[in-house]
């Protein structure tokens, strides 16, 4: 697999909101750091983490190769994507360190936006190894 063919499957399977898929997407043992402290490293653990997505609509990503070798590559991203969960926006909030922004009793949820890097390493098999993440996410606010 190159860094080509992995982002059109990261593509796929967030839209697509497809936990199993993005299992699928690596090695025995192929680890998913979505933070630098954060590490998930079995398919049980891959589609669990996957499964928050399922709390988005209207997802849209996009993806620039920046560098590719053999073993490899490095991507930016870009994902846009409706929030349908309190819980999911309190839990982004929390994450980031920001808070939550100010809203009104009844206001609509936010679209949030995430604009990231991804280092990816692969197996012989095409199979993704190892997969780091930086990111950093806001709401777009009407």
């Amino acid at each position: 697999m190159s860094i080509h063919t992995f982002m059109a499957g990261y593509k796929r399977v967030w839209e697509g909101q497809d936990s199993d898929g993005f299992a699928a997407l690596f090695a025995p043992g192929g680890r998913y750091h979505n933070t630098p402290f954060q590490v998930q490293d079995t398919p049980e653990k891959l589609a669990s983490y996957w499964d928050r997505i399922k709390l988005q609509d209207d997802i849209a990503l996009s993806y620039d190769v920046l560098a590719e070798t053999p073993e490899g590559g490095v991507a930016h991203w870009h994902v846009e994507y409706q929030v349908t969960s309190e819980d999911l926006f309190e839990v982004w909030a929390k994450s980031t360190g920001t808070g939550l922004p100010e809203r009104k009793p009844g206001d609509p949820l936010p679209r949030m936006v995430l604009d990231g890097t991804l280092v990816g390493t692969f197996d012989t098999e095409g199979r993704a190894t190892e997969v780091r993440i930086w990111w950093h996410s806001m709401p777009l606010m009407p």
